[in-house]
């Protein structure tokens, strides 16, 4: 298996802040290791709103020390990005095919006011594997967590 984190910032990045993130990702990435031996990791900016973080378990798996080191690079990159990718309030959906970003308040309102269907895509960021970022984390509301939280 192969476990993911996914991080949604509460904003879009610019096309060349993803690329400086970007690089910074796939570094980071290069060097994570698990009681001194290398993970098979990878990090990736989807959107210029995601920072996804993946490693194969069947190789090496992430553990406290490890997880730990992600999160102290993220919050680096939250500093010198004036970003922020540990507020889990923030909802991103799509309507009419755009991307968008909503406060967890915001949502509420769009769904209570009918901006929000059942079709709407929804990002689940809870998911936990590769696979389940393939087929399970752009969803419609009324399949998601979402719709359970704010239908």
């Amino acid at each position: 298996m192969t476990s993911a984190w996914v991080y949604q910032s509460n904003r879009f990045f610019t096309d060349e802040e993803a690329l400086l993130i970007q690089n910074r990702l796939t570094d980071f990435a290069a060097g994570w290791k698990v009681h001194g031996e290398p993970l098979s990791a990878q990090a990736e900016v989807k959107f210029n709103l995601f920072v996804v973080l993946s490693v194969d378990e069947h190789i090496a798996a992430a553990s406290g020390c490890s997880i730990d080191s992600s999160v102290r690079f993220l919050k680096v990159l939250e500093e010198e990005f004036n970003i922020q990718l540990f507020d889990r309030m923030n909802v991103a959906f799509k309507t009419a095919g755009e991307l968008q970003v909503a406060s967890r308040s915001e949502f509420e309102g769009l769904v209570k006011g009918g901006a929000i269907h059942d079709d709407t895509l929804v990002y689940d960021n809870t998911i936990t594997s590769l696979a389940a970022l393939a087929d399970k984390w752009e969803v419609p509301f009324v399949e998601s967590w979402h719709k359970r939280v704010f239908g």
